[in-house]
């Protein structure tokens, strides 16, 4: 399934609920950020192999899985609310991130680039 067929799914789910009332941008945007940080609590007091192990335990990964489905489905909505080809809005955003870390500079390094100094720093 594509972008805009899980798009009608949800708008489907949304509208057979009567719950287009309550999707404001702001609020669409707020419950995205409250879905997010469900997500982020998964990993509060884990390691790195602790989440490694997560991702492929069952229960543990249901839990993953249907964090990032919330998270997921508040973003298609909010791109739908606000008019956004969420795929040409990938695309645009590869190339301007492309332009800002350039593989010469940003290659193996974790470091932000700095608006003004042109280079990952």
């Amino acid at each position: 399934m594509n972008l805009p067929a899980l798009t009608a799914k949800v708008l489907e789910f949304r509208d057979q609920r009567n719950w287009a009332q309550f999707h404001s941008l702001r609020n669409l945007i707020v419950s995205l950020n409250l879905e997010a940080s469900e997500l982020l609590e998964l990993t509060q007091w884990k390691s790195d192999s602790d989440m490694t192990a997560m991702a492929s335990s069952g229960e543990a990964q249901e839990a993953l899985r249907d964090e990032c489905a919330d998270v997921l489905i508040y973003l298609l909505l909010i791109a739908e609310h606000a008019g956004i080809d969420l795929e040409d809005a990938a695309r645009a955003k590869l190339v301007k991130n492309a332009a800002k870390y350039p593989v010469e500079t940003s290659h193996g390094s974790s470091r932000k680039y700095v608006a003004g100094k042109g280079k990952a720093c």
